[in-house]
């Protein structure tokens, strides 16, 4: 049986300005799973259905429970630590 082994990244302290954009990158994490969602046919109803392709979470980031927004902010900062762990550094330009 497959059981799952994420890299450890425990140890890894995000920048601070990544901590400062954490809802804009959640939102756009967000954002890109209900176009998808939408692309494929499925659409917003109260309660999740595969067959009838319904799901509450098709709605505007902000209107989402807090919940429902930790599983992107989760996504966001794991894919941003393991990153800084594989040795690239997140830099923001400054024009």
């Amino acid at each position: 049986m497959w059981q799952p082994q994420p890299i450890d990244t425990s140890g890894i302290e995000l920048p601070q300005s990544v901590r400062d954009e954490r809802e804009t990158l959640s939102r756009q994490a967000h954002d890109i799973w209900a176009a998808k969602r939408l692309a494929d046919g499925w659409r917003y109803g109260e309660t999740r259905d595969d067959a009838r392709k319904t799901h509450p979470n098709l709605v505007a980031y902000e209107e989402l429970d807090d919940d429902d927004k930790s599983y992107d902010r989760e996504l966001i900062d794991g894919t941003i630590r393991l990153l800084i762990k594989l040795g690239f550094r997140i830099e923001r330009d400054r024009d």
